[in-house]
Parts: structure tokens; sequence; C-alpha cells
């Protein structure tokens, strides 16, 4: 897939390369060139006027080779992430509609996992099995799931926008020459043309756009934890297959010395049942003293906003939103967030929203479930005395 200028028709116009966003076509010899980090967008076919820029589509990959929808078993010191339940759970819905099975895709594992991801939906679970991945090492991992997956033939492959998936994913879509689409918040099918609907905030969460990827497969897509619902448990057991890859000392692309588990003060955001975030609203960073206070007084987790780490009033991995993590807690406190898009994003699926901001016609308050229109410096302590009585009488 690619440009194709016809040199016949160009007359070096200089149109198209002026309209490229990426400045990816240039003029030599009052011709058209076409430069490696062109992306395809077409802007400028449309800009041409002499009809002289074609996309050339090459069709690699037949529908009819591909069938299954398979989603990749993330672990987390060595129990299964969160993220695969809830992946299994839209994995099940997908299967369902085109007619094939869902597969539970584990590096490693044993017969236990039948159950396990059974009871979540998977029909079956391939199990990859080989001595050079004891470890978890990036380029084994990558030539072992390439091998299943060019052997196997999935028309779908999902996995966790996790730190892991967000860094296997890519180099995997890359082997395999197909699309990838990240941070999915939501996915469909059209059964007739057995094409995945993946849906995604796109130009900084100003829109939705569903995005297809109709010429490659497997289609794959990666889904942010805690944006899909985990599926209610069945007593159903999957059948376990199980697969060898080809690796060579050759596929390996790290030497990791081991793994640390960093030991912080704070709650996981994804992990936790309450957040309670701050925003611009707060002022100053010692003000996030506030909303420390209430998150520990609650057992919960502290979150902010984009614009507070931005301003280096917190830590980055507090951050809640399409550029921090998606969270999905059964009670979220919103303090002096006005709620632009990118935050609303990574929070609307919390189960009891509160939003406290002085401003009546704050966005957050379109979202939330209980909103308090008034002074946080006022609102906020009184909610710390009150709470600290209420313990106190217990």
């Amino acid at each position: 897939m690619g440009l194709k200028i016809i040199l016949e028709k160009c007359n070096g116009c200089g149109r198209c390369v002026v309209v490229c966003p990426l400045n990816a076509l240039k003029l030599e010899d009052k011709k058209v060139v076409v430069l490696p980090h062109c992306n395809l967008c077409g802007i400028c076919i449309d800009a041409c006027k002499n009809q002289a820029i074609e996309m050339e589509i090459k069709e690699i990959r037949k529908d009819a080779e591909y069938r299954g929808v398979w989603v990749y078993v993330e672990k987390k010191e060595d129990e299964i992430h969160p993220v695969t339940l809830e992946l299994l759970g839209v994995g099940r819905k997908l299967a369902d509609k085109l007619g094939v099975n869902l597969v539970g895709v584990s590096i490693g594992g044993d017969d236990s996992l039948a159950e396990i991801l059974g009871s979540y939906g998977a029909d079956e679970v391939l199990i990859i099995d080989h001595e050079n991945l004891k470890e978890r090492e990036l380029g084994f991992y990558t030539q072992a799931l390439d091998d299943a997956l060019k052997k196997e033939k999935p028309e779908i492959f999902l996995m966790g926008a996790t730190s892991w998936g967000r860094t296997l994913a890519p180099r995997l879509a890359a082997r395999l020459m197909t699309g990838l689409t990240a941070d999915c918040t939501d996915l469909d099918v059209d059964v007739e043309k057995r094409l995945l609907l993946q849906t995604r905030p796109a130009f900084g969460g100003n829109i939705m756009a569903t995005i297809l990827t109709p010429y490659h497969r497997p289609q794959m897509a990666t889904v942010r934890p805690h944006v899909m619902k985990k599926p209610d448990k069945t007593s159903k057991v999957a059948k376990i297959r199980k697969f060898s890859p080809s690796l060579q000392p050759s596929h390996r692309l790290t030497y990791p010395k081991g793994f640390l588990k960093v030991e912080e003060d704070t709650v996981d955001l994804q992990e936790a049942e309450i957040i309670v975030s701050g925003g611009r609203g707060l002022g100053k960073a010692e003000n996030f003293a506030l909303i420390r206070e209430l998150a520990h007084l609650l057992g919960g987790a502290v979150g902010a906003s984009r614009a507070t780490v931005d301003a280096g009033w917190i830590p980055s991995y507090h951050q809640v939103g399409q550029t921090g993590k998606t969270v999905q807690p059964k009670l979220y406190i919103a303090v002096g967030i006005s709620g632009a898009i990118q935050h609303l994003v990574g929070m609307k699926s919390s189960e009891i929203i509160v939003a406290i901001n002085k401003d009546p016609e704050a966005p957050i308050f379109n979202v939330a479930t209980y909103g308090i229109v008034g002074d946080l410096f006022e609102v906020v302590p009184l909610l710390i005395k009150k709470i600290k009585e209420i313990k106190k009488s217990l």
C-alpha cells in the first residue's frame, strides 16, 4: 500500500506539497517525490487538480483464511491482569456475532487456565510454551506470538493497553504487516464484511473515530484497563491447546537482570474503588494536601487532571484521562476539575461521580451523579470534618 505519482500527469505545481501535514512530499526536477514518513492520509490526492496521485492498495490477506477472536492473556505478578478478563467479555460478544471461537492466548501457564479463562467466556486456551519464555523478554515474546498468529490465522487479536501491551502490540503488528488501533474505548463488528469497528478518541478527544482495517489480518486493537466491563463468571471450562514456537537466541532484544516491584505510598489508580482527583481549581501544589487527606480518610487513591500534572503540582502517575490512566472506581470525586473531554474519557465509566466546582456551567456536572456547586476550600474541609466525626462514632 502506498502513493503512486503518475509522472505524465504531474506538472510540478506543488499544491500537494503545500497541503501535506507531514512534509512527506517534495519537488525534485519539477516532479513530486514521496518521502518514507508518508502516512497515506490521502490529503494530497484531493488537492491534486491533475489526478496525478493515486493510492496503491494491495490486498495481501484474504478474509476466508482468517477466523477466530484471540485475547492476549497478560499476567501481573503471576496473576491474570484484570484487563484480560475485560477483553474476554467484549471478545465473547464479537466471537458470537461472527460465529467463531474465542481463544485466550497465554505465554506459559497450566491447565488451571482452562477453568479460569473459560469461566469468563473463552472457548479455548492456547498455551505457548518454550524454555526461552520463562523470562518476560520482549524479543522472545514477540517472536512467539508472531509464530502462533501466522500459523493459526485469527481474524481479530485484542491486547490490553498496559505498559507491556503498548510495548508488545506495535512490534507485533509491524511483524504481521497489519494495522493496530490503540486505546480503544469501544469495539464492535460489521458482521457482513467481518470488519472490526475500533472506536477511540481522536483530535484531542473532541471526536470519537471508528477505525477499520479492511485489507490486512489479523485486525489488532489495544484497550485500556477498566474501559470494558468484566463479564459475569460461569461454570464453563475451556479447551486447552499447546503451541511450541521456534525461538532462536538471535530473537532476544533485551537482557533484563530482574524485575523490581516499586513500593509507593499510594494506591494504584486502576485498582482503587475510590478515587479523589484534584484539578486546576486547587490553585497550587500545596493544596493537594486536601485531596490526599480526603482520599486517605476514604481509603482511596489520589488522582489528578492533566493541567495539574503539567504544572508540576503532582507526579504523572496520578493523572486520569486520555493521556493518563483510565479508571472505573465505585466512587470518583472530582475536586476543582472543569471536565475537559480528555479527562472525562478516563473516568466517566465510574459508578458514582461526585463533582465539586464553583462554576455551575462546568462540563463535569454533565456526567456527575451528584454535583456540589461551591468553593472547594469550603466544601472539602467540611467533608473531611464530617467523615472524621462519623468514623469516630463507629
